[in-house]
């Protein structure tokens, strides 16, 4: 069989940044070997679960171009099946029912402590007759761990992990209200899926423990697990919302690409070489779990928007103006997105975001205001005005050899002309360069705002 990935997101808010890396890497795994990437919702959780949050992971993942090979399994649509396979292993004598009250729960707990020894479930109702049930009780289903021996992990990036026996506890499989815990689901429908390999936060590991106990119990393969240490804040903190925005909905509106947030996951906690611009196919051809780090990586944005900007350089024109119009509140007319186009390629130069981007692009959707010249301008501009109108082709080549030519015939700075034409045509400080502005605004409007500045 070959290798069969899957993420799985409890839908009780927005894609976090730390979950997308996790969809990313386990992409890029099967994608590397050829194999199948799923997506399963664990939404047992009917309080909190939610179906906006569905759809805010469901497209925060398309956003990202991390696609699925089969339709989206929802957890909550099995869950018969996993008490039903609980309920066989009580049949089989590897589960039992407890009848267990919350007070004799926290007895046990307390008399532990008081031993000094870790709180946990004392087997009271391991081996005990069901006749001895106290009458109305509904009692959990709980897997009879081994009590001698030990559990021992081959994880792919931390090693070899090996825990007694005797520090985990029989685990409830099946609540009293008849619902499966998050132990006994994820394990049946890793199964089920076929699922090979499992890479995730390392914040899973202690559960990988009892995960391997259900395998064991059901006499089922057990995955190989990737277990990758958490993202952090630029403190070394544990990331959380003071660190800045969480969700990949929030990086999208503060006008990141999708694959320079791609870029910029895959190089928190993977590595190739001292490569750091790494485009999709390159990495679905690099990935390897070998090249997986076992510390935590930091979020750094300013890694990240210089990353974002190399993007914005490379991407097509046309999609950035698709992009651009997404976010730019009012209305765009023909004329201004034809502007827009011709002078992307300036705008993308100086822009690492959409949003730096968005407000760069004023210069040619902004309202026109005429600047105020002194008069030794006005009499510069009457002669640049005049040897402007005088071109038979509005291009590059031809602008900037016209400008040159007339600043070495009148000894003027090439700088100070171009100053003198971006203060004409736009009363920004920071713009793209004057032939660009030119061209992007054309004959009609540049000599138009020349025109306007000289009456």
């Amino acid at each position: 069989m070959g290798v069969v990935t899957r993420f799985a997101p409890s839908p009780t808010g927005f894609l976090h940044i730390g979950g997308a890396r996790t969809a990313l890497f386990n992409w890029l795994f099967a994608r590397h070997f050829g194999g199948k990437f799923l997506l399963r919702i664990e939404d047992t959780d009917r309080e909190r679960s939610t179906a906006k949050a569905v759809d805010a992971i469901v497209d925060g993942l398309k956003w990202l171009g991390i696609n699925w090979d089969e339709e989206p399994v929802f957890q909550s649509s099995r869950l018969r099946r996993h008490v039903e396979l609980a309920e066989s292993l009580v049949t089989a004598g590897k589960a039992y029912y407890c009848y267990c009250s919350a007070a004799e729960l926290d007895a046990m707990r307390e008399e532990a402590k008081s031993n000094g020894l870790t709180p946990k479930y004392n087997g009271k109702w391991r081996d005990r007759d069901p006749k001895e049930a106290p009458v109305g009780v509904r009692p959990v289903i709980r897997l009879k761990i081994p009590m001698l021996g030990e559990t021992t992990l081959a994880d792919l990036v931390q090693g070899i992990i090996t825990v007694s026996n005797d520090q985990l506890d029989d685990m409830i499989l099946v609540r009293s209200d008849g619902t499966p815990t998050f132990m006994l689901s994820v394990v049946v429908d890793d199964h089920d899926m076929d699922i090979t390999h499992v890479i995730r936060g390392d914040d899973h590991l202690t559960n990988t423990f009892r995960h391997i106990q259900i395998f064991n119990a059901f006499g089922w393969d057990i995955p190989q697990y990737a277990h990758i240490p958490l993202i952090h804040g630029p403190d070394g903190a544990k990331l959380s919302k003071r660190h800045g925005a969480l969700g990949v909905d929030a990086y999208r509106t503060m006008g990141y690409l999708p694959e320079a947030i791609c870029n910029y996951l895959l190089r928190l906690g993977w590595s190739h070489g001292n490569d750091e611009i790494i485009s999709r196919e390159q990495a679905i051809e690099w990935f390897a779990t070998e090249n997986l780090g076992k510390s935590a990586s930091r979020l750094d944005f300013s890694k990240l928007n210089n990353l974002n900007g190399h993007y914005m350089r490379a991407a097509d024109n046309q999609r950035l103006l698709n992009d651009l119009l997404e976010i730019i509140e009012e209305d765009v007319s023909a004329e201004k997105r034809c502007r827009l186009l011709r002078g992307m390629t300036g705008l993308k130069q100086r822009a690492k975001t959409l949003l730096e981007l968005r407000d760069l692009a004023r210069i040619y959707t902004g309202d026109f205001i005429p600047a105020q010249m002194d008069f030794e301008d006005l009499d510069i501009l009457r002669i640049i005005s005049v040897k402007l109108r005088s071109l038979e082709e509005w291009t590059e080549e031809n602008l900037e050899k016209q400008l040159r030519e007339f600043s070495l015939e009148k000894n003027i700075p090439f700088g100070k002309i171009a100053s003198l034409l971006r203060n004409i045509l736009s009363d920004r400080k920071i713009t793209p360069g004057i032939l660009d502005m030119l061209v992007s605004f054309g004959r009609g409007e540049s000599l138009e705002r020349i025109n306007a500045a000289l009456s």
